[in-house]
Parts: structure tokens; sequence; C-alpha cells
């Protein structure tokens, strides 16, 4: 049980840029956690720097220095994680099975978009000893493994095309976008996230101007509803009576 609950706390230890297990990992003022590399691109390619998970902008760039106490604990959970496996789960419904499991498949646990194909921890191991194997792409199980890969070369989604804007592999690159502008998927994504981040700013803050000015709407119609009771009929009568006396 301890086992297992140690090899599902290594998802807690994975980089929101490259989805791969933390390498040299540096912790930012926000709290959040990166590969040292990873974040020195995200902040290289942009004028700003901010967090790539929560968007928190900082008006001055902090100094990266490796987590040394959180780099340590990444490591020691490799050894463990690779010295005693996890027991296995049967693949149940709405589970992603492993593609190389015969008879009863396992549940996957890690989905491959270089191979491209799903892995049990069994069959995952030699994507993390082998050279051959440890620099493939590795994403948590997904059983729309074929959305991420080009139809026509069955390879992994590595390039937007800006021209054409779409989607493309290193493949299509080479045999039908010549001359087309395109950049990394990564910086795309990215890219459309600050626009959706400065889109959901622009409507908050148009729905906060409306609540105020309903509001300022509100206090005037209140107002109003005042001065009729301070001048009604009746009340004129008696201000007049009283007067009188």
């Amino acid at each position: 049980m301890a086992e297992a609950q140690l090899f599902v706390s290594q998802d807690k230890f994975t980089c929101s840029v490259c989805l791969d297990t933390l390498t040299d990992p540096v912790t930012i003022p926000c709290g959040h956690n990166f590969c040292l590399k990873c974040l020195t691109d995200c902040w290289e390619k942009s004028q700003e720097s901010s967090c790539p998970q929560c968007r928190e902008n900082f008006t001055k760039r902090p100094a990266l220095r490796r987590n040394n106490l959180l780099n340590e604990v990444i490591k020691k959970l490799k050894k463990m994680t690779l010295s005693s496996p996890p027991p296995q789960n049967y693949a149940g419904p709405g589970d992603v099975e492993c593609d190389f499991c015969t008879g009863k498949k396992f549940r996957a646990v890690k989905s491959c978009l270089t191979c491209p194909a799903s892995y049990c921890q069994t069959h995952l191991q030699p994507h993390y000893e082998g050279d051959a194997l440890k620099h493939h792409k590795l994403v948590d199980s997904d059983r729309n493994l074929k959305m991420k890969l080009c139809e026509k070369h069955q390879k992994s989604l590595e390039i937007f095309c800006k021209t054409d804007d779409s989607c493309i592999c290193m493949m299509c690159v080479v045999t039908g976008h010549n001359g087309h502008k395109m950049v990394e998927l990564e910086t795309e994504r990215e890219e459309k996230q600050k626009q959706l981040g400065a889109t959901l700013s622009d409507i908050k803050r148009k729905l906060e101007e409306r609540e105020k000015t309903l509001k300022e709407t509100r206090r005037a119609k209140d107002k109003m509803k005042l001065m009729k009771l301070q001048f009604s009929p009746s009340s004129l009568l008696n201000l007049r009576a009283e007067t009188t006396f």
C-alpha cells in the first residue's frame, strides 16, 4: 500500500511545461516548480517573466537556483519506483489499457507520443532504464492518443503551422509546408494561453463594471422610492397639519 501511494505521488513532481518528471527543479515565488531548462527557455522566448502554470507576473525576473532538497527527493523517488514498482491493476471500464499486455490487460499509467503506445508500469520500465527510450515524450495515459498524432504520418504533432492554422508533425514540415510560417506547438500553446488570459481578464473587468453600474442604479432607484414616499399626498397632508398646529 505504501509503495502504491509513493508511485501516485510521483505525478506531483511533474513539470507542467514538458509534462515529464522535474529535472534540476527550481521553485519560483508563486510556489510552483519547473525544470530549470524549461523555465529558462520559456522566459527567453517572452518579454515578461510569468509563471507558466498560474500566469502570475513578476516585475523583476527571479533568480533561478536549483532546489537541492526537491532534487534529492525526486532522485530517491525514481530509485524506489524502479526498484519496487507498485502492484498492477487490471484495466476497468474507462481505463486506458496497456498495448503490450497479453491476455487480460493491465491499466496503462503512461502513454508515449514517440512510440506511440500506452504502457502499464511493468512495460513502461524500459523508457526509464534504457538510453534509447528515455528521451521519448511520455504523457499521462490517454485513450485519445491518436488525436495527438498526425493522421498522415502517424508521428507526434510538434509544430504549429500559422499559415494553415493547423498542428503538424516534422514529416509534414518537410513534405508539405515549405515556406509556411511555423512555430513550436508549445510556443503556440503558450501564446494562446496568454490571449485567453487577456480575454478572461477583459471579461472580468467588464463584469465588475456592470456590477458597479447595477449597484448604482439600484441605489438611485431606492432613493427615488424614498423621495416618492416623502412627497406623497398623504405625507404632504400630514406636513400641512403639523404646520397648522
